[in-house]
């Protein structure tokens, strides 16, 4: 380990040099990151505040995807904001490995929960009367501990090799965020083995999982030929939420991963959508496809709302 790396700092040149733009990045993506955690967090408390939904596990599975798009959305958002008050974006080599670990575990987690939503939908519609036998509450506290020792592995496997790497010359970052590929950039040394290892450890397991899940789909939508009308459309409905959170999710980061650490004048953008705009949109699919969470959610405002105007 080269240990004086700990001693750069970093310049991240973000999203623009512009004054006035920075003004209207500081703005926009406050407003946004606000949207955010505020959103999922409404889907965690009326998920928990609701016994009804709180006993199933598909909203058992919802209020921890939702946790885990607030606090991965906090992993990156408050210092693209902070940054765009100031010429200047610094960040020391400890904050930037500190970023990229966590940026990259609640991301493993996020993709193994995915997974399970997946599963459960599939013995939903597939198993229906063995449902509640295969789907209980210790499995899913099982599908959970697995999805955090898998996001934990796969991101200390990678800072275990960024810590190997000599950083000696430019400190310069043309990006907004402590990722992989900016990082294999500035080392001192030949990372085109790093790189393989970064495609092997992220793309190629983001387009697995992928393609697992557009399976595990395709078998479901095969089955719904057997079900009634009203069951189509409530399995479609379901699955459509979800499927459009997994393709949010999932296409950006084998785009960014699944590929050489060459830098394209796009990564900005792809890295803004999956790790901005996927965690603000994943609330408005779910709760504006799902009349359940909706009702939920007036009750919780109504409850709120009356408990104000007693006291």
């Amino acid at each position: 380990m080269q240990n004086q790396s700990f001693d750069i700092e970093f310049i991240f040149l973000g999203l623009s040099q512009n004054p006035h733009v920075q003004k209207l990045v500081f703005a926009v993506f406050l407003l946004i990151y606000i949207a955010t955690v505020g959103g999922n967090l409404l889907i965690v408390v009326t998920i928990i505040s609701t016994p009804a939904l709180l006993g199933s596990p598909m909203y058992f599975f919802l209020a921890f995807l939702s946790f885990l798009d607030a606090c991965f959305s906090t992993v990156i958002a408050p210092k693209l904001i902070v940054d765009s008050l100031y010429a200047k974006h610094p960040m020391t080599f400890g904050a930037c490995i500190t970023q990229l670990f966590f940026g990259h575990f609640f991301a493993g987690v996020e993709a193994i929960v995915l997974t399970s939503m997946a599963y459960d939908r599939y013995v939903a519609i597939c198993k229906p009367l063995h449902y509640s036998s295969i789907m209980n509450w210790r499995l899913c506290g099982l599908l959970i501990g697995v999805a955090w020792a898998g996001g934990f592995l796969h991101s200390i496997i990678q800072i275990f090799f960024v810590l190997q790497l000599p950083f000696c010359g430019p400190n310069i970052i043309d990006h907004f965020m402590c990722d992989l590929h900016p990082l294999l950039d500035l080392a001192c040394t030949d990372t085109h083995v790093f790189g393989l290892f970064v495609v092997a450890n992220s793309g190629f397991i983001n387009i697995l999982i992928f393609s697992m899940l557009l399976v595990s789909y395709g078998v479901i939508l095969f089955s719904l030929r057997n079900h009634s009308t009203e069951g189509q459309r409530k399995a479609l409905s379901t699955c459509g939420s979800h499927i459009a959170v997994v393709v949010l999710f999932f296409v950006p980061c084998i785009f960014e991963y699944a590929r050489p650490p060459t830098a394209f004048s796009f990564d900005k953008i792809i890295g803004i959508f999956y790790t901005i705009l996927t965690p603000l949109f994943n609330p408005l699919i779910y709760t504006f496809r799902n009349k359940k969470m909706k009702n939920a959610m007036k009750k919780l405002c109504n409850r709120f709302m009356l408990t104000s105007y007693d006291t």
